[in-house]
């Protein structure tokens, strides 16, 4: 069996925040023992990082690809790379039009170019639309991630729940708002 408090320290590095759950964890193991409670640690270290930068407790606002990116304007960009993509998670030229990895226009079997798909912001537009709230772009907070800093920004609205459809929190939105979802934007600034 791992050693439990060398496996909590690991999981606390960096935060007072986690620096609690250590104990909680230490405590844990003590009370139950065994290499299940292990794996169940080594799961929740997994799941505990929602991505670089921030640690799950609120959901992503919806993205076509998953990760929560998007460019100054808030309009959403593929995670991996930063190229923009429309609604349907296809990449996109400078007009809209969907293309391939090279950025040649992509095409129906019988060779017209495909029609391009909607490009809507996540937070004031797409969430406004499928969960029917009034949505703010508030506040935000930095991070380093991957030498760039990042800036992971609040979506708020004044209804009292949040995407996970529990209570709301305040987080960085303006008084009386409550974060609803989450995404980022990552910078050109070195850190």
């Amino acid at each position: 069996m791992p050693d439990a408090g060398a496996l909590a320290d690991a999981l606390a590095a960096g935060t007072s925040r986690r620096g609690f759950l250590a104990r909680v964890a230490r405590m844990l193991f003590v009370a139950a023992g065994g290499s299940a409670v292990a794996a169940s640690f080594a799961a929740e270290e997994a799941s505990g990082f929602h991505f670089c930068g921030h640690i799950y407790t609120t959901d992503s606002c919806p993205h076509p690809t998953g990760l929560p990116r998007i460019d100054a304007r808030g309009f959403p960009l593929r995670a991996a790379d930063g190229k923009p993509i429309d609604n349907l998670g296809r990449l996109v030229d400078g007009a809209g039009r969907p293309v391939d990895e090279a950025g040649t226009l992509l095409t129906d079997p019988d060779g017209r170019p495909l029609p391009p798909a909607p490009r809507t912001r996540l937070c004031l537009d797409a969430v406004r639309t499928r969960f029917r709230v009034r949505t703010h772009v508030d506040g935000g907070w930095y991070r380093c991630c991957g030498g760039r800093v990042r800036k992971l920004i609040d979506c708020c609205t004044a209804g009292p729940r949040r995407i996970n459809g529990d209570r709301g929190l305040t987080g960085y939105c303006y008084r009386g708002r409550t974060v609803f979802c989450v995404m980022y934007y990552d910078t050109n600034v070195r850190c």
